[in-house]
């Protein structure tokens, strides 16, 4: 199957959409900005239908995907200046595969614990939005 008829089959769970806010499209992943002002927090979204798993994609868009999960987080650790990068894929909630990039800071307020169910979200301010998804489009730009 081309890429184009894996890509044209693929949809965005409601969940990630309703989270966060489109970045870029890389060549396999769509890359989304959390809506979390306490952490920089991206997650990238392989456009391939029907996945749930890292090991269901087939050999070439596996090495794709680590080549744009290393650029997303070398880009993001350099960046914001992180003192550690979280990469993972949980899926647990939502069973479409994506992988979460969060800068973390020995000053956040989850530090050094995972953030997941440490505190409550921090959403964005209407005027915090462009300025953070501009800086993340410039920093991603060439990624891949």
């Amino acid at each position: 199957m081309s890429e184009n008829s894996h890509t044209n089959d693929f949809e965005l769970h409601p969940q990630l959409a309703a989270d966060g806010i489109v970045v870029t499209d890389l060549p396999l992943c769509r890359v989304l900005l959390m809506d979390d002002a306490q952490y920089p927090w991206c997650i990238l979204v392989p456009r391939r239908p029907d996945l749930r798993e890292i090991h269901e994609l087939d050999e070439s868009d596996r090495q794709q995907l680590m080549r744009e999960s290393c650029g997303v987080a070398e880009r993001m650790a350099e960046g914001f200046h992180a003192h550690k990068m979280n990469v993972a894929a949980l899926g647990n909630l939502v069973p479409q595969l994506h992988i979460h990039h969060i800068a973390r800071f020995r000053h956040d307020p989850a530090w050094p614990a995972p953030i997941w169910g440490r505190l409550p979200r921090k959403p964005y301010t209407e005027e915090e939005w462009p300025r953070m998804l501009e800086r993340m489009r410039k920093m991603l730009r060439g990624c891949a």
